[in-house]
């Protein structure tokens, strides 16, 4: 009886996945694409297979390992359909007069390139492969997006008292606490390849010496005067706390002392006040991840919590904001994709082909 290799059951477990990938992604029947370019249509508009290859190059960055052929197909799988969700989000907008204007998006262009200098951004460009109208074509789609959700989420969202109230009576030992804790936010920067951004500016460090500058010109423009919110939710590559403007939350004292460095640096600092560039350990391999800038907000005593206090109001509406977001965020999506018309030829291509 002939076993078999290793590799050829790796290679026929990637192509099994391949297609069980594709045809969850195929929303309609075996079509005839309209044309070999042609990807996915939304609604009848096309999303075409030189826009896929560009942000399919993105996500590889500088990272010299090729995927396999079958790990490529599940990855441009994933970016057509991430582009599919986003042409519908666009839709929407346009539908409601919210797609982002000319004047919209020089702005934020202006305020991606602040930190750097022409050279510097262009070689950014370069690294993502994008040319300017890319870039600029992402800011506005990206802009519109934002403004579509405040419409459709955010302005729905009404956090009332008596919420607050239930909330507290309910989990009151949440608010009684056994030791000092401190409230603090962060800047990250990482030096890895990554296909995704998060943060306003969609600006990603491309290795370890950009991470480092990157990193010190955020530095330097919180010692200039800027706030540190603002750069957090416009540079920071911290997919946790970027889109609140880098604020960790509350962090008990012994969890913090898990990095001594970081514990000791933010141990001298004054609520405000925030530290120097630190880096990132990974504590197994004990190999540098990034850098980051630490803010103290607040430090606070051990004891129980009272709901008068606006702290603990505040916390409690931004916990119940974000479930309530999180919740009419699902079920929005959801409701555009089933009003949606959409072919996923790409999906198709890949059905056929493991088929034979």
């Amino acid at each position: 009886m002939q076993v078999e290799s290793f590799s050829a059951a790796r290679s026929r477990f990637a192509v099994l996945i391949l297609c069980s990938g594709a045809l969850l992604a195929a929303v309609a029947g075996c079509h005839r694409p309209p044309a070999p370019d042609v990807m996915a249509t939304v609604n009848g508009k096309e999303i075409l297979s030189s826009d896929l290859e560009k942000y399919y190059k993105a996500s590889l960055g500088e990272n010299p390992q090729q995927p396999s052929p079958e790990q490529a197909e599940i990855v441009r799988l994933n970016i057509l359909r991430q582009m599919i969700d986003d042409e519908i989000l666009q839709q929407r907008a346009a539908k409601f007069n919210l797609t982002a204007s000319d004047e919209d998006v020089n702005a934020k262009l202006t305020e991606w390139k602040a930190p750097y200098t022409q050279e510097e951004f262009d070689k950014q460009l370069k690294l993502r492969n994008m040319t300017l109208d890319d870039f600029k074509r992402d800011l506005r789609r990206s802009l519109t997006t934002t403004k579509l959700l405040n419409k459709e989420i955010e302005s729905k969202i009404n956090i009332t008292d008596g919420e607050i109230g239930d909330y507290y009576n309910s989990h009151k030992t949440d608010f009684n606490f056994i030791e000092p804790r401190y409230n603090i936010a962060r800047i990250v920067v990482t030096n890895t390849p990554s296909p995704q951004t998060t943060n306003l500016q969609n600006n990603k460090a491309s290795g370890d010496a950009d991470a480092k500058k990157k990193i010190q010109t955020l530095h330097d423009r919180l010692e200039s005067g800027d706030e540190f919110g603002s750069v957090a939710m416009n540079f920071s590559e911290d997919k946790d706390t970027a889109s609140n403007g880098g604020d960790m939350g509350f962090v008990l004292e012994s969890q913090l002392r898990s990095d001594q460095e970081v514990y000791n640096e933010i141990g001298k600092l004054k609520p405000g006040q925030f530290t120097g560039v630190l880096p990132i350990v990974d504590p197994q391999s004990h190999r540098t991840m990034g850098y980051a800038i630490y803010k103290l907000i607040s430090r606070e005593p051990a004891g129980q919590r009272e709901l008068s206090d606006p702290r603990v109001q505040q916390a409690i509406h931004q916990l119940l904001h974000e479930g309530h977001k999180q919740l009419l965020q699902n079920a929005y999506f959801e409701m555009l994709h089933d009003d949606a018309k959409v072919h996923n030829y790409k999906a198709d291509q890949i059905l056929k082909e493991c088929a034979r």
